[in-house]
């Protein structure tokens, strides 16, 4: 709300009449709105390759390895339903995904890891 007055003082065209002001006001609004949030996604945003070293408690190294061989998406979403503890619907959200998509992503990537863990190596379809 500071932003949006600062605006309207500091660059608010003088011309305009009051019905425009209010439309000039609304669109700042929405402007600042969306700065505000594109700028809270890039500050939460960490990628997976950035924690290479993590596995989740009492897990064998192994595990972590393999779930690093999958397709980037398959492998956070993986990395977020089970060493996070995130719901699928919190997933989605995150993601910014369909939560149906996020459900398929995640049987894949476990017929994958399942495939890697079981036969060795990398996955093959």
């Amino acid at each position: 709300m500071q932003d949006v007055a600062l605006a309207l003082l500091t660059k608010c065209p003088d011309d305009l009449d009051e019905i425009a002001v209010k439309h000039w006001l609304i669109r700042v609004t929405i402007n600042k709105c969306r700065s505000f949030h594109r700028q809270f996604w890039q500050r939460k945003r960490e990628s997976i390759d950035d924690h290479l070293e993590l596995e989740a408690p009492g897990e064998d190294r192994g595990v972590m390895e393999e779930v690093m061989e999958l397709p980037k998406k398959e492998r956070n979403i993986i990395y977020l339903f089970y060493y996070e503890q995130y719901s699928i619907k919190e997933i989605a959200e995150i993601l910014r995904m369909n939560a149906n998509t996020v459900s398929s992503h995640l049987q894949r990537a476990r017929k994958k890891l399942k495939q890697i863990l079981t036969e060795g190596g990398t996955y093959h379809e």
